[in-house]
């Protein structure tokens, strides 16, 4: 009689160690069965060609059949783990590594995931920065998220590689008002994101990049009031716009 569990169709093959190696600085923070989980995940991401699900996930990695595929999603939605710890972990690894000494040149935008259906809670209808254009305006659902990204050269690939260390969830108007929440704006999201960083970086230069969309008077106040930011980039200005050395408040 052959063993059911033994012989279970999708269990999968073994995680590389390497890969567990690779990730070890993150280990602290889990307890064993979710590890596993999260290796398995993070192999799926890596060798999906699409869309990076957890479905797709365990497609890619031999366990779309497994019995145990919901403990994969419930790492996402149940599971005790703090993103914000992990994240603090990953900036100091990507900035120790690649970025020893001077500034810190640290990208942020906002970037819509196409999602759709009543268990999305958080979605909103924002503008589709694709397939919009300045005459023609088109709508797209989904969530918005603000990512914060360590621009930094690579010696051997002689260009500035863009590696993200946190990302934020900016609800929908609708989303807050259902919960009785106040609406935070994208630039009240930039504010908490930039004085977080500053706190994991103290001591650093910290010059921040963004487009016009982050141009307003909060956000200026809020880097004027923290000593680590040397400067804040703006790319896009109105024709009026005046550009100085340094910033004046």
């Amino acid at each position: 009689m052959t063993d059911h569990h033994k012989n279970a169709v999708g269990s999968g093959g073994p995680v590389p160690h390497i890969l567990g190696h690779w990730l070890s600085p993150f280990r602290l923070w889990f307890t064993a069965p979710s590890w596993e989980h999260l290796l398995v995940l993070v192999m799926g991401a890596i060798l999906s060609p699409g869309k990076r699900t957890v479905t797709a996930c365990l497609r890619i990695t031999g366990r779309a059949e497994a019995a145990n595929f919901s403990v994969y999603h419930q790492l996402l939605n149940r599971a005790r783990w703090n993103p914000r710890t992990l994240a603090a972990r990953l900036l100091s690894i990507v900035v120790a590594s690649l970025v020893p000494d001077g500034p810190v040149v640290i990208g942020m935008d906002d970037t819509i995931e196409r999602r759709w259906g009543p268990r999305i809670a958080a979605r909103g209808i924002y503008r589709d920065p694709v397939r919009s254009s300045h005459g023609h305006f088109v709508k797209a659902s989904g969530l918005r998220w603000l990512s914060f990204i360590i621009l930094c050269p690579v010696p051997w690939a002689k260009c500035v590689k863009a590696l993200p260390v946190l990302t934020l969830l900016c609800p929908s108007e609708r989303y807050d008002q259902k919960r009785g929440r106040k609406h935070k704006l994208l630039t009240d999201c930039a504010r908490q994101g930039v004085l977080q960083l500053c706190r994991w970086l103290p001591g650093r230069d910290i010059i921040f990049v963004g487009d016009s969309s982050f141009a307003v008077h909060t956000l200026a106040a809020a880097l004027a009031s923290t000593n680590s930011i040397r400067s804040a980039a703006q790319p896009h200005f109105r024709d009026e716009g005046s550009f100085f050395d340094e910033l004046l408040y």
